[in-house]
């Protein structure tokens, strides 16, 4: 039982050959990038003048990111 458990948190990992901390990171990184731009649009949803490209430019380049990961 315990090895079951642990597999789940090393499958997906390995799958993107990554140990589990290098995945916590990377993930836990792209997901306050994700928060900063989701912060950005709703600033820029209340005062239009400000962050005009930042979310898109944050989306665009975790979405690059995610893509060319070696």
């Amino acid at each position: 039982m315990p090895r079951q458990i642990a597999r789940l948190f090393t499958d997906h990992p390995q799958s993107v050959d990554e140990t589990y901390f290098e995945h916590l990171v990377f993930a836990g990184k792209f997901s306050a990038k994700l928060f900063a731009a989701g912060v950005c649009a709703l600033v820029h949803a209340i005062l239009p003048f400000t962050f005009e490209k930042t979310a898109s430019r944050i989306i665009n380049e975790l979405h690059h990111r995610m893509h060319n990961r070696s």
